[in-house]
């Protein structure tokens, strides 16, 4: 029987909650795939533009592009633009000669954003058909990542961050935006996303509160260098 390393454990405490993030040995299925998270993934709800006004009347993404520090120059992929809320408010805040990746796994979604970005005139924005393990952006463009509100319904996040690696540039960053709930109710708890980035070996390096808008930013870097797929474990309450 072949020795079991080790396991190196880390917790992560919020809201009462612990979710520890383990790396128990592979099994010999497992060294060529990634594993499934240890927790449910929301099924995707079709986006809608009918609470546009109220994130805005919130300043939900004014306050989110403060934060980040979004300004001209910035190459940005909104990934999971659905009918694109974040996508066109980038657009306006990079101006002229901005460089936007709008991706998602849905065609039609993809369809009616760019009738979209077509009907209000927004220009320098890219278009993307990814797969739910892969965003199919292009490599080393990216300096922003962000994802809003989608985390939670990606099938296999250890996959998709693993992929988007490829895409970042020297000094990129991961932005996600989410509700502090569990995953099934189309959230995901700060610790558990930091555990799960962590698996892939992204550090955490900024979080915040939206409020008065719902939910939290959380910012991450990625390493410099990808753990072995082998090595990924997902984080378990």
């Amino acid at each position: 029987m072949p020795r079991v390393p080790r396991v190196l454990v880390f917790a992560f405490v919020a809201g009462g909650l612990v979710w520890a993030c383990g790396a128990p040995a592979p099994t010999p299925d497992s060294r060529s795939a990634f594993p499934a998270p240890g927790r449910p993934v929301a099924p995707v709800v079709s986006p809608g533009r009918g609470l546009e006004e109220e994130r805005d009347r919130v300043g939900e993404a004014e306050g989110v592009m403060d934060r980040l520090g979004v300004r001209p120059g910035m190459r940005v992929a909104d990934v999971g633009a659905g009918e694109g809320y974040y996508t066109v408010r980038l657009a306006r805040r990079l101006g002229p000669g901005a460089t936007i990746y709008a991706q998602d796994i849905n065609p039609a979604y993809l369809d009616r954003l760019r009738a979209r970005l077509a009907r209000e005139l927004v220009e320098g924005v890219v278009v993307i058909l990814g797969t739910p393990g892969d965003p199919k952006l292009p490599a080393a463009s990216v300096d922003l990542a962000l994802l809003a509100h989608v985390y939670h319904e990606i099938e296999n996040p250890f996959e998709l961050l693993h992929r988007l690696h490829l895409s970042l540039r020297p000094g990129g960053r991961v932005a996600i935006i989410e509700v502090d709930k569990p995953t099934e109710h189309h959230g995901t708890p700060p610790a558990l996303l930091r555990c799960e980035l962590a698996a892939v070996g992204y550090r955490q390096v900024d979080l915040g509160s939206l409020a008065p808008a719902d939910g939290y930013l959380a910012v991450f870097v990625p390493p410099e260098v990808l753990p072995p797929v082998a090595s990924i474990a997902p984080c378990r309450p």
